[in-house]
């Protein structure tokens, strides 16, 4: 079984810490700020899409300027947050059981592993795997090209992750899903998906 784990919002809780920086550039480009149930509800993939939902207007300031001032903000303060709670024993059981686990994130890998490693979470993971730039436009490439490369067509595969989009990536990799309800969208949305609310839940 190969596990694949999301990092922003299934591994690190930085909820908060993106809602935050996200109304600190509203207000900064003389938008309204968004509530947290706003957010949960807006938040998407690809990034721009998000950033037209919560107000910006990119005839007035371009996605790469903001997508730019958020990774500003944001790497050095995710550095004060906490790991989701049960996640690392949840790692460790299944690393028992003989699962190989994953991370695939869309966030640059540089800044990928420099969280990892301060959470010294790094080393409990097989393989880690980010995107090269800070856009964050899709990590679905990166999954299927780790797929055959590792010829893992055939093994049986699942996905944990936090959003729609890690649906979506699991489908484009022939994984099963189960999102969990903690991270940066509303369980609302998750109609029709396995879903948890603790990872204790995946220890059977």
């Amino acid at each position: 079984m190969i596990v694949f784990w999301d990092f922003n919002g299934t591994i690190l809780d930085d909820l908060d810490l993106c809602h935050q920086i996200l109304n600190e550039m509203l207000v900064k480009h003389g938008k309204k700020e968004v509530t947290k149930e706003r957010y949960l509800d807006i938040f998407t993939f690809p990034i721009k899409e998000y950033y037209e939902l919560a107000g910006f207007d990119f005839n007035e300031v371009s996605f790469e300027t903001l997508a730019l001032e958020f990774i500003e903000k944001y790497q050095e303060a995710s550095l004060s947050l906490k790991i989701h709670e049960n996640l690392i024993e949840t790692v460790k059981y299944f690393k028992e059981k003989g699962y190989t686990n994953v991370v695939l994130s869309a966030s640059q890998l540089d800044n990928l592993l420099e969280q990892m490693k301060h959470y010294k979470i790094d080393h409990l993971f097989d393989d880690i795997l980010g995107i090269t730039d800070v856009y964050a436009a899709s990590k679905v490439q990166v999954g299927q090209d780790y797929i055959k490369k590792n010829n893992l067509e055939k093994e049986d595969k699942i996905m944990i992750g936090d959003t729609l989009h890690d649906a979506q990536v699991a489908l484009s990799m022939g994984c099963n899903v189960i999102l969990y309800t903690k991270g940066h969208q509303a369980k609302s949305r998750f109609s029709g998906y396995e879903t948890i609310d603790n990872y204790k839940e995946l220890i059977k």
